[in-house]
């Protein structure tokens, strides 16, 4: 079982905060700045135990944003809407996904809450501001219609949901996917950034895009 950070891993000004979750170990991620304001990126399951993951970081969570709705990444999304008291924002292009989580969670045999419909879309180069955090959002679809990456101002750090993993990438066989749309998204919106930037995956450990371009096979 993967332990959570419970010390934030620090990229100069930005803070990030990793806590594994449910059957498929799904990474929920936090990312603030200096002032200990910012976002809670896909809450995939277990609520309680991302409730008090996100109360011993001390952050003043300021929305949830999803970087896709495959139903891993938002299990624990109403609980944990509700207890924060924020918005959901979801680019439009995933609602369908979104729609059928208790339905995809079922032909696994797993418990599911279907979360409310979010409360705001995400688009290519929106921004997101919490304290002196700043995030802007780059559509990397493929391995879902809507999906989106989060990278930082500094471009120190990247919230790659299911699109860049530690030598490998997201899978393209379920619905909506495309093998030939993801790649050419990474190597637009991902291997454009510097070599150092810190990547947060959906699943698995970090890595950075350094790393990556050198070793990843399926970027050869």
């Amino acid at each position: 079982m993967t332990r959570p950070h419970t010390q934030p891993q620090l990229h100069g000004s930005t803070q990030v905060w990793t806590l594994a979750t449910g059957p498929l170990q799904e990474n929920a991620v936090i990312v603030a700045g200096t002032q200990n304001e910012g976002f809670l990126f896909d809450p995939g399951d277990e609520a309680d135990k991302v409730w008090a993951w996100v109360r011993a970081s001390g952050v003043t969570v300021r929305g949830i944003l999803l970087t896709h709705a495959h139903f891993d990444h938002i299990g624990a999304v109403q609980p944990m809407r509700e207890v924060l008291k924020v918005p959901v924002y979801l680019h439009p292009a995933d609602l369908p996904i979104y729609q059928l989580g208790a339905a995809s969670a079922a032909r696994w045999n797993l418990p599911f809450i279907q979360p409310e419909a979010p409360e705001h879309g995400i688009t290519q180069g929106q921004t997101f501001t919490a304290g002196d955090l700043t995030l802007t959002a780059r559509e990397v679809p493929g391995h879902a219609p809507g999906h989106v990456v989060f990278v930082d101002g500094a471009k120190s750090v990247v919230v790659a949901g299911d699109t860049l993993f530690r030598g490998s990438i997201g899978r393209t066989d379920l619905p909506g996917g495309n093998h030939a749309q993801l790649l050419a998204g990474i190597a637009q919106e991902l291997l454009t950034l510097p070599d150092e930037a810190a990547v947060y995956p959906g699943h698995g450990p970090a890595t950075t895009i350094g790393f990556e371009r050198r070793t990843n096979p399926f970027l050869k």
